[in-house]
């Protein structure tokens, strides 16, 4: 696809949800110029990457805020975005049993009281095992690691959504 031909408004509507309910990171690639480069997955989310690490901690925040819990409320009532759903589906998050669902919520619920936003990991192709592992690891990091880790996640993340989308 070459991205580059799209008007602003066509390049937002397409590429605004990569990012979370953030197209600011869209709109700041395409504002920034389109190049050969960003016609690839790989280009335009090193472009989109590169708007997103320029921002500052509070709008970095915010992007983070901007995801749900996995297996969470927002899940339960099918209010989650497509991509969202079909992530987390993917990874068996919508067929938890009670039991799986409450530690879920429990461990959803100690990640935003220690770390005060929600806890985000590129689940694409893990399993509930995995993603619950690495749940109850990365509760004993600090702020500052987990705030990194969580946009390392987001970057992940908006890959895999680029290449879904390029097919």
């Amino acid at each position: 696809m070459i991205v580059r031909t799209l008007s602003r408004a066509d390049f937002v509507a397409r590429f605004g949800g990569i990012f979370e309910h953030s197209p600011w990171v869209a709109e700041g690639a395409f504002d920034r110029g389109l190049t050969p480069e960003t016609d690839t997955p790989e280009g335009l989310h090193a472009a989109m990457v590169a708007i997103m690490r320029a921002a500052d901690r509070e709008k970095l925040l915010a992007l983070i805020n901007a995801h749900p819990d996995l297996a969470g409320k927002l899940q339960a009532a099918g209010r989650l975005t497509a991509d969202s759903t079909r992530e987390q589906s993917s990874a068996g998050l919508d067929m938890l049993t009670d039991a799986e669902r409450t530690r879920f919520t429990e461990l959803n619920d100690a990640y935003k009281a220690r770390f005060g936003f929600p806890f985000i990991m590129a689940v694409k192709g893990r399993n509930k095992a995995e993603i619950l592992a690495a749940f109850e690891y990365r509760l004993n990091n600090d702020l500052d690691q987990e705030f990194k880790t969580a946009l390392a996640e987001i970057e992940k993340i908006s890959l895999l959504r680029l290449r879904d989308l390029a097919g």
